[in-house]
């Protein structure tokens, strides 16, 4: 039998992967060409929201295979592609600018740009989704951070009216 068949084609995508305690790691995550979720191929929101214990790593030094417990990893950095900026062509309705602090220190200044849907369109209820662990920030040099939310201390916005917008009926 033809193992081949079996497989699913991927295609590997250059990030850099933040890890407690381990620090800064620079390689790659697999994706797959064609993602089971929509037309194109798979993002690496994706990949890692559809994690459920390990991420698969190619690591570049040392260069090996490495298995990352998903819930050690802090946030994952890349330059956005074309397949992001069509993803989110489609879906974007207004950005959501923010500010995060991380467990590890970190300030993060980006934004969101995810399409909610209306009675659900507040930046807690996106925080709080419980389909997913990672969120995507898009940063102003272009590129992408995706950050696992148990590692937010606190999320704040730019505006005061949002931010008041954001908290009502939060109890």
């Amino acid at each position: 039998m033809n193992n081949d068949i079996l497989k699913v084609p991927k295609k590997l995508h250059r990030v850099t992967l933040w890890v407690h305690p381990e620090g800064r790691v620079i390689g790659s995550i697999y994706l797959r060409t064609q993602s089971p979720n929509h037309a194109g191929g798979e993002q690496p929101l994706e990949a890692l929201n559809a994690c459920k214990n390990f991420l698969v790593f190619n690591r570049n030094e040392p260069e090996e295979l490495r298995f990352y417990n998903i819930k050690s990893v802090i946030r994952i950095e890349y330059d956005a592609t074309e397949d992001d900026e069509t993803a989110d062509n489609h879906t974007i309705n207004n950005p959501m600018h923010c500010h995060l602090q991380l467990m590890d220190g970190s300030c993060i200044d980006g934004s969101i740009h995810e399409s909610l849907p209306p009675n659900h369109a507040r930046l807690l209820d996106y925080l709080n989704r419980s389909d997913e662990t990672f969120i995507k920030i898009y940063m102003e040099d272009g590129l992408i951070y995706l950050i696992n939310k148990s590692y937010i201390n606190h999320v704040r916005v730019d505006d005061i009216g949002t931010a008041h917008v954001e908290t009502q009926g939060a109890d």
